[in-house]
């Protein structure tokens, strides 16, 4: 599994490039961007909430920012943690979609510096599809939904108003055969 993670880890790496600038692969969606600052030695917390695979992409501007992940904590530092991207500059990490939620986010001052000043931005992966029996996937789904295109959502009604009516039909067909 740490192999797979690895791998995972080097491939957003490679999306991401040398450059500072904001080229991303298309199937990744922003959904926050964070920016701080955070004394050596000293940890910051956050949680993440949403479901599915979920990039981690934190610069350290200033500084050495660490970036330390679990989904057993919400608290998670070097001695607790279940991901982590410790480097000078650029730290990914890729939470999978079946860590349990709420995932707990540590970011780290490394003492080398006085302070630390970094920019996470948070993505959500969309290249990997949701499991539909998943017990998160109700959000999600809903979600996705609501950026779907008009067209898309008229497409949706037709195939339900198509399902209703097999079943209305399927329903009459019963009643006639026992009436008649």
């Amino acid at each position: 599994m740490t192999a797979v993670l690895s791998g995972v880890v080097q491939a957003a790496r490679g999306f991401l490039g040398p450059s500072e600038d904001d080229s991303f692969p298309e199937e990744w969606v922003l959904l926050h961007v964070v920016q701080g600052h955070i004394g050596a030695g000293n940890y910051s917390y956050l949680r993440l909430n949403h479901d599915g695979r979920i990039v981690l992409h934190m610069q350290s501007l200033k500084g050495d920012a660490d970036l330390y992940v679990s989904d057993k904590t919400l608290r998670p530092s070097f001695d607790t943690y279940k991901l982590q991207s410790a480097t000078c500059g650029q730290d990914v990490v890729v939470v999978p979609g079946e860590f349990a939620r709420p995932v707990g986010i540590g970011i780290y001052g490394h003492p080398s510096h006085q302070e630390s000043e970094f920019e996470m931005r948070v993505f959500y992966d969309q290249s990997v599809p949701q499991d539909p029996f998943d017990k998160g996937s109700y959000s999600s789904e809903d979600e996705h939904k609501q950026t779907k295109s008009p067209q898309a959502a008229e497409e949706d009604f037709q195939e339900e108003e198509s399902i209703l009516w097999t079943i209305l039909i399927g329903l009459l067909k019963i009643i006639l055969e026992i009436l008649f």
